[in-house]
């Protein structure tokens, strides 16, 4: 891994099932997820609807219910599920001997990464 990817730590500092928070300075926080399947998925940590903490809500599958208002949204695409719309920017994320990298380019420019 090089300058594009940030090392954001080990893989072990999430357990499944969670998701910790990487404040960003001059962007908006981001959520990094751990399935119980141990996929890795992160997303700005903001709910489409309201803004709510998604890295507060539960991951179910490569889902996540936002906290406030039962949102689902998919770890992977970013959308709103079901009858809800709306779209959470994602960030490109890599597993690497054990460790967590972030996309640079989308950490410091999250709202450019639609999925």
């Amino acid at each position: 891994m090089h300058g594009d990817w940030l090392d954001i730590g080990p893989k072990t500092q999430i357990e499944p099932g969670t998701a910790r928070t990487l404040p960003v300075e001059g962007g908006e926080e981001i959520a990094v997820f751990h399935t119980m399947r141990g996929e890795f998925f992160a997303l700005v940590n903001a709910c489409p609807h309201k803004q709510g903490p998604l890295s507060q809500g539960i991951v179910h599958g490569d889902v996540v219910t936002c906290p406030l208002h039962n949102w689902n949204i998919s770890l992977r695409s970013g959308n709103a599920l079901g009858a809800d719309e709306g779209c959470v920017p994602t960030i490109p994320l890599r597993v690497d001997a054990g460790r967590i990298y972030l996309k640079r380019s989308a950490v410091l420019s999250p709202r450019a990464v639609l999925a």
